[in-house]
């Protein structure tokens, strides 16, 4: 479908756009692309040369057809001038905030008026969804500022404003919200945060490639206009509530996602997390399987009509099912590829796959560039790429096999190959029985993908016979969770084994296009797959066994301490839930480590820690130490012994004055009337001190109880005092505001002082100094 010049173009624009990855990655494309012309430039010469009358009918003859596939050293030039060009374009298509934009109006993020309250007005863009934390989240165009609020009373003039927000509100305040509604919200305006943790959600980032730079914490909903304008939202709901009436929740959701994409439908997180985690999160994704049931259904309904006829109906189907949808990118993408499908029917030739998918690539990357980084973009793209070009391969491998289940293999395996590499450069996790879930799952989520359509279909029509037929899909839906279910309970359902680099990632991709294209390679697909898994296991075995590093996680009020200790890990402190799943596991998970040795828990916060129970039940840990003032016979307590007895660790209950030794850290509780915890790492001594008050910690200091560290935690109202009484080389809290004056005091000092919420992590290795990560993204940021 793309001639040799075509695809040679194609690829310097996208790899254009990954260079932008790079510094100077523009210049440097263009240079690729006068090489690639000096070095064919030979195709020219012996062409002309073979072309020459002396010369036809000699041995020469064959060399035009030799090169014919080669393009003219002018395409390479071309090719690294698209590049050059691509890497311009995507920094123009970068968003940035307008004079105007609702984020220039964001208060300074002080405590004198974080609490200030705004009004804006704008258009509903989204119909509502339920998040983690149980309240309603939308999208918002805004037009207008109304009124600011501040301590005084007064108000400010309205004045109008441009941009999107990111909404949350009570969960009622969103309930009967939809799209194209003009609203009105009070809350408080505030920018996203960039990620604070190794291995952290970066929300800054998320919200700028959606085009948006602020935030509203909604409080209070005034809806200003009540007609409904028609919308495919209006389609996609009625759809969603036919499936949903008689199948319940979460069976409805789950096979209106099927159907529509899970960003389409308002899925349960319990399910959305456990398809991830056990790897089949794709089948939540509309995209190439809903494409081309679509068309096959089409195709064969109207075998007996003319082809412009069948052109015309697969062409309308697709259009409709790509706005249902909500114009994802994996759909456009199977989309586009559909449409080629039907452009070779109605010219009665043969598609070929691989151009299809390279010519959808770039189209679609034209349309939106920023889409090259984005996660669902590329995992569809290589996931598609594998299907095309290595599902024939390992079918030919599987020959000894029946072809339906040597199909049933192929297509799972090839799509991981692909796609495994990104997922351990971002996540750093592999979900061990993905392969085996993948074959076993595939006949269930093709009946309730086939059903779910037909249904949807149905319900268009007729919205009780939609939820009828939709029920035939209980069985179906409910034996595929219970599959996901035992597989996600299964001893090692998924293994960290840490964030790969850049070049890892380069070299395995590397490896797996040296197997598709070369025939020496594709003969040693073996010797390719042990070096891919040595270069992903040698640096892990070697970084787990020499490392020693010390990591003070930002989590707000309480120290989270993880400390990695040559192959053993201990984690003092968990936070609440939000903590455990959003900033320890990520961490851990980036580190590679799928085990904790030791675990400490000192109740600096005075209430009871549910991260511990989101931990375990995805991580083992070994020894548990406990200090809480409660009884032993606590609910919490007991429920914590119960989880650890499944991984056959140990409870214990911390005393004041017991050293605890975990590895090469001891770690011992002061005081039983206010929470200090000291460690011993190497040769220097830590102290994490709970909010304590200025006559309390001058009365330790004099009673000679509180020893001097090198290393201090504190909370930030405690932190001028115990800087001055213990005089530490290094001091730590948490907030990221703090009174000016008292700051300036305390530079004059010999203390080096972190914040962790200015900061982000503070990590500490034995032959380095003490690293703020926000600090050490931001240059390697203005690096790139």
């Amino acid at each position: 479908m793309i001639q040799a010049s075509g695809v040679i173009i194609c690829l310097g624009y996208i790899f254009g756009l990954l260079f932008t990855a790079v510094p100077w990655g523009g210049v440097w494309i263009l240079v690729l692309g006068i090489v690639g012309a000096v070095i064919f430039r030979r195709r020219t010469i012996l062409r002309q040369f073979a072309q020459k009358p002396e010369n036809v009918g000699s041995k020469n003859k064959a060399v035009p057809n030799t090169w014919q596939t080669i393009p003219r050293p002018r395409i390479w030039l071309a090719a690294g001038l698209v590049g050059l060009l691509a890497t311009l374009y995507f920094q123009w298509r970068v968003p940035q905030p307008g004079a105007k934009d609702i984020s220039q109006f964001v208060p300074p993020g002080n405590s004198s008026n974080q609490e200030q309250l705004v009004i804006i007005r704008g258009e509903v863009a989204s119909n509502p969804r339920l998040t983690r934390s149980q309240r309603g989240q939308f999208w918002l165009e805004a037009t207008q500022l109304d009124e600011v609020k501040n301590d005084k009373g007064s108000a400010s003039v309205p004045q109008g404003v441009t941009g999107k927000l990111y909404v949350t509100v009570p969960i009622l305040q969103a309930t009967g919200l939809y799209p194209s509604q003009q609203v009105a919200v009070t809350g408080i305006l505030y920018k996203p945060k960039a990620a604070s943790n190794p291995g952290g959600f970066d929300f800054q980032k998320f919200l700028k490639q959606e085009g948006t730079f602020a935030g509203l914490i909604g409080r209070q909903i005034n809806v200003l206009e009540q007609e409904r304008k028609w919308g495919w939202w209006q389609i996609r709901e009625r759809i969603v509530r036919s499936q949903v009436r008689w199948l319940g929740v979460p069976e409805g959701p789950l096979v209106s996602a099927m159907v529509l994409g899970s960003k389409a439908v308002d899925l349960p997180y319990d399910i959305r997390d456990l398809f991830v985690q056990a790897g089949l999160a794709h089948a939540l994704a509309a995209s190439g399987f809903q494409t081309s049931l679509i068309l096959s259904v089409i195709l064969q309904l109207t075998r007996r009509a003319k082809k412009g006829t069948q052109f015309t109906l697969g062409f309308l189907a697709l259009i409709i099912f790509l706005s249902l949808t909500g114009f994802q990118p994996a759909v456009l993408r199977a989309v586009i590829m559909g449409f080629a499908a039907l452009v070779g029917l109605l010219l009665k030739r043969k598609v070929k796959q691989l151009g299809s998918l390279l010519l959808a690539a770039t189209l679609l990357l034209v349309f939106n560039p920023l889409w090259i980084w984005d996660l669902g973009f590329q995992l569809s793209f290589l996931a598609t790429l594998g299907l095309v070009v290595t599902v024939p391969a390992l079918v030919n491998r599987l020959a000894w096999l029946p072809p339906a289940i040597a199909s049933l293999i192929a297509v799972p395996l090839a799509a991981t190959i692909w796609t495994l590499p990104v997922q351990l450069f971002v996540f750093g996790v592999v979900p061990s029985y993905s392969l085996l879930l993948n074959v076993l799952s595939t006949p269930l989520v093709s009946i309730i993908s086939i059903g779910g359509i037909i249904s949807a279909i149905t319900a268009l029509i007729w919205t009780q016979a939609g939820s009828f037929l939709a029920t035939v899909l209980h069985y179906p839906t409910d034996w595929l969770i219970k599959l996901v279910e035992f597989f996600s309970k299964l001893p090692g359902n998924s293994v960290a084994v840490g964030s790969i680099s850049t070049w890892q990632l380069l070299t395995i991709y590397l490896l797996i296009l040296m197997v598709w294209l070369v025939p020496w390679w594709q003969r040693r697909w073996w010797f390719a797959n042990v070096i891919a898994i040595g270069l992903v296991f040698i640096p892990l075995w070697h970084s787990t066994n020499t490392l020693f590093r010390i990591t003070v996680l930002e989590s707000g009020t309480e120290p989270i301490v993880v400390v990695q200790d040559r192959g053993t890990v201990t984690v003092i402190n968990s936070g609440d839930e939000g903590t455990g799943r959003f900033t320890i596991l990520p961490f851990l998970q980036q580190q590679g480590v799928n085990q904790i040795n030791w675990a400490i828990a000192t109740d600096f916060q005075g209430n009871e820690s549910n991260a511990w129970f989101e931990l375990m039940r995805r991580l083992p840990i070994k020894n548990f130490y406990e200090y809480s003032p409660k009884s032993e016979n606590s609910i919490t307590i007991q429920a914590i012994q119960q989880e650890l007895q499944k991984n056959q660790g140990v409870y214990q209950p911390l005393a004041v004055g017991q050293a605890v030794k975990a590895g090469s850290i001891v770690a011992q509780l002061i005081n039983d009337q206010l929470p200090i915890l000291q460690l011993q790492i190497l040769d220097q001594n830590w102290l994490l001190v709970g909010n304590v008050k200025s006559k309390e910690v001058q009365q330790l200091v004099k009673n000679g109880s509180l020893p001097r560290p090198q290393v201090l935690w504190c909370a930030p109202e405690s932190l001028k005092d115990l800087v001055i009484a213990l005089q530490p080389q290094v001091a730590i809290a948490s907030s990221a505001n703090f009174d000016t004056k008292a700051l300036y005091e305390l530079n004059q000092s010999k203390t080096k002082l972190f914040f962790t919420g200015r900061d982000g992590a503070i990590q500490w290795t034995p032959n380095g100094q003490f690293e703020a990560f926000i600090e050490a993204t931001e240059n390697k940021s203005s690096v790139l």
